[in-house]
């Protein structure tokens, strides 16, 4: 499968803008209504009722200035601070986030962990980046700040290492033996289902991010998508419904991908999580693009986004476990 949306060039401002939705506030540091609805990338109402302590499961941030880039990083996005997805969850009535570290900083978890302080920790968890000789004292001192998860990435092609990828599972597991954690994975449909095997013996819980890496182009009965079903089913994997421009090119409101939300979600909405992956880096590779040159976000309307999550799931309950019931669980907020 090619790479979906590639970013377009952004106008200077437009770019510049990114980094400003925090700035309008009044005198007790509440964001003003002008403000709210000013916020960059909600750019249509939101017309979803969300409930109490609804969860972004799923966004970043990025603050180079004070927490610098990783130097063999492979994409350099535009500055996205904890004062931005402030911004952003303030506008769209998100009352809970969970701050993922971005491939951009390495094993260096400080951005994440300055963030969830800055939200709050009752408001706020993280998965992190962390290496196999990575220290218990370090796991630690995560877990005190507000990780709950690690991240391992598989791989976007099917020739994965299946015994390798057995073995990542298997050390990291042991690694966070005895903290509340579980692990996140990313990789497509295929490499997934070629890692049957070891997906299954993996002995703590398992969310698979975006969609479980489908492509809407391959239709419902892809090889793999059965499979991602029948965990669901049975409990044994948590699918996250974000970040739908990594499996479909249906712009603008990835029509083609509702029949999978739905799917997943009538599979088992215990075991669905939503995210909006702010702020959408535009990580995927460019021709001509060096690795340190500014990689513009995708364009993405964050108001339309979560408006759809009432057309994949018109059931307000199952919103609200979504949004609410399995995110508490999983992060234990």
């Amino acid at each position: 499968m090619s790479y979906r949306n590639l970013p377009q060039a952004l106008p200077r401002r437009r770019v510049l803008a990114l980094g400003l939705g925090a700035a309008a506030t009044i005198l007790d540091g509440t964001r003003s209504r002008a403000a709210v609805d000013a916020s960059p990338t909600v750019k249509t109402p939101i017309t979803v009722a969300l409930p109490p302590l609804a969860t972004d499961a799923h966004c970043h941030v990025f603050d180079p200035e004070r927490f610098p880039y990783a130097a063999n990083r492979t994409y350099t996005p535009p500055p996205s601070t904890a004062d931005d997805l402030n911004a952003l969850h303030k506008a769209m009535g998100i009352e809970r986030t969970v701050i993922v570290t971005a491939t951009v900083y390495g094993t260096d978890n400080s951005a994440t962990l300055d963030a969830i302080r800055k939200i709050g920790i009752s408001r706020a968890r993280g998965v992190a980046l962390i290496e196999g000789g990575t220290a218990r004292q370090e796991l630690d001192r995560l877990n005190a700040g507000g990780i709950r998860a690690v991240r391992v990435f598989l791989g976007l092609t099917a020739d994965v290492d299946a015994k390798e990828a057995g073995r990542r599972f298997e050390v990291t597991s042991q690694q966070i033996g005895g903290l509340p954690w579980h692990i996140q994975t990313y990789a497509r449909l295929p490499v997934l289902n070629a890692l049957k095997t070891q997906i299954s013996a993996v002995p703590v819980p398992l969310v698979l991010d975006h969609f479980a890496g489908l492509d809407t182009s391959a239709g419902l009965d892809q090889p793999g998508f059965a499979f991602v079903l029948d965990l669901l089913k049975s409990g044994k994997v948590y699918v996250k419904i974000s970040g739908p421009y990594y499996s479909s090119e249906s712009l603008p409101d990835y029509a083609d991908i509702a029949p999978f939300a739905r799917a997943l979600v009538a599979a088992n909405p215990e075991r669905i999580l939503w995210g909006s992956d702010f702020p959408h880096p535009g990580s995927a590779p460019v021709p001509g693009r060096k690795p340190t040159d500014l990689a513009p976000p995708r364009e993405v309307d964050d108001g339309r986004a979560l408006n759809r999550l009432a057309e994949w799931v018109p059931d307000a309950t199952a919103r609200k476990l979504i949004l609410v019931d399995n995110p508490a669980r999983l992060f234990g907020f």
